[in-house]
């Protein structure tokens, strides 16, 4: 999986699986675009991205999740539950706003 930090007013964290880095999913009106530009940034493990999630939770960063693996990681976190997952041509997706 890939993690990238962003600074703005404050932290926004992208992350995906890294298989979808560079692909595009449309489905009826929606897209989902994971551009390398935003998310690939540094590779992580599960237990490494868990407590990336967790440190940055605390500082009420912005989440970008994309991808199973990531979305499974980020309920592990305690970010996300599966109520807050859409999906997009199968692929599970989830903003948070902390």
């Amino acid at each position: 999986m890939f993690f990238k930090i962003h600074k703005s007013c404050r932290y926004v964290v992208a992350i995906c699986d890294s298989d979808l880095i560079g692909k595009k999913f449309e489905q009826d009106k929606f897209q989902l675009d994971v551009k390398e530009s935003f998310f690939k940034g540094e590779e992580a493990s599960e237990k490494e991205l868990i407590n990336i999630i967790k440190d940055y939770s605390k500082e009420d960063a912005t989440f970008n999740i994309v991808g199973e693996k990531s979305v499974s990681a980020s309920i592990k976190a305690g970010i996300i539950t599966k109520q807050g997952i859409k999906k997009i041509n199968n692929i599970p997706f989830a903003l948070v706003l902390m």
